[in-house]
């Protein structure tokens, strides 16, 4: 054979070893880009379904809290005006236009018209129009006066400074204007309380009747006591308006001891008959 054919060859061989095939690498390099799509495919859709999913539970509640949190506003602004004076009635759309929630639709409308409003102890409806409802509807100062006088007279107690200022216009005013014909009492949970101060019950007590009103011993009566002994009497006695004090409920105490079983006899008849055989059988006499 030629040399020069066989340097070739040689050649040709160190050259094939030098060079590195790499084609079976790049055909699962690409079969490997080819699937990964379809796994970012199948992870984006279970995504979405959940994410459509847990989009319904939030929209249901995301509309029902839009729903009171809009019954909520109105009935707040109704207070409002109340307190400012504007007592006069106005239709849903006149409350939906001042509230700025025009936004809302026929079916949330239809709501606040058939339930939310008519069923709202703090709205008074009238022929399809609506207004504030407060505890004590008070025009002016003279008709807080006659409340605070008949609450008096009847023994009610006084009138909590929150339902005053919820029913009286102007109500800071009012409350100024009349001065010292009204008794400010703090409870303990710190809230407010007016009392009609009648000033024919301020008269001066002898000192010998002081005495005698002083000697008289009630350290032996209680209070549903005296308030029986009243009633008696004809005499009613004011109510508690302070919070009620909550008494603890008291566990029932555990029996220390287990009762001992008794158990019936019987055969008492045959007392003196019946012999005891529990350590044998005796022996034959």
């Amino acid at each position: 054979m030629d040399p020069a054919l066989l340097r070739e060859r040689e050649l040709f061989k160190k050259r094939a070893l030098s060079t590195p095939a790499v084609e079976k690498r790049a055909a699962t390099s690409d079969s490997h880009k080819k699937k990964k799509p379809k796994l970012e495919k199948e992870g984006s859709s279970a995504s979405k379904h959940s994410s459509e999913s847990s989009n319904g539970k939030i929209n249901i509640k995301a509309s029902s809290g839009y729903k009171f949190g809009c019954l909520a506003k109105i009935v707040n602004y109704m207070k409002t005006r109340h307190q400012n004076g504007d007592t006069h009635f106005l239709t849903l759309d006149e409350i939906l236009d001042e509230t700025k929630l025009l936004d809302i639709s026929m079916k949330q409308k239809q709501w606040l018209m058939t339930e939310a409003l008519v069923n709202n102890p703090k709205i008074d409806v009238r022929d399809a129009t609506y207004g504030f409802k407060p505890k004590y509807n008070l025009k002016d100062k003279k008709a807080l006066l006659r409340l605070l006088d008949k609450h008096d007279q009847l023994g009610l107690g006084g009138v909590l400074l929150d339902d005053v200022e919820e029913g009286l216009p102007n109500s800071a005013k009012a409350i100024k204007a009349l001065g010292d014909q009204i008794i400010f009492i703090t409870r303990p949970d710190k809230k407010k309380i007016l009392f009609y101060n009648d000033k024919h019950c301020q008269f001066v007590v002898d000192e010998e009747f002081q005495k005698l009103w002083r000697s008289v011993p009630i350290d032996s009566m209680d209070e549903e006591k005296i308030e029986d002994y009243l009633k008696k009497q004809g005499i009613s006695s004011m109510q508690e308006t302070g919070p009620k004090k909550v008494l603890p409920v008291q566990k029932r105490k555990k029996q220390s001891g287990q009762r001992k079983r008794q158990f019936k006899t019987h055969n008492n008849h045959l007392a003196g008959v019946l012999e005891d055989y529990s350590d044998g059988v005796p022996a034959k006499k």
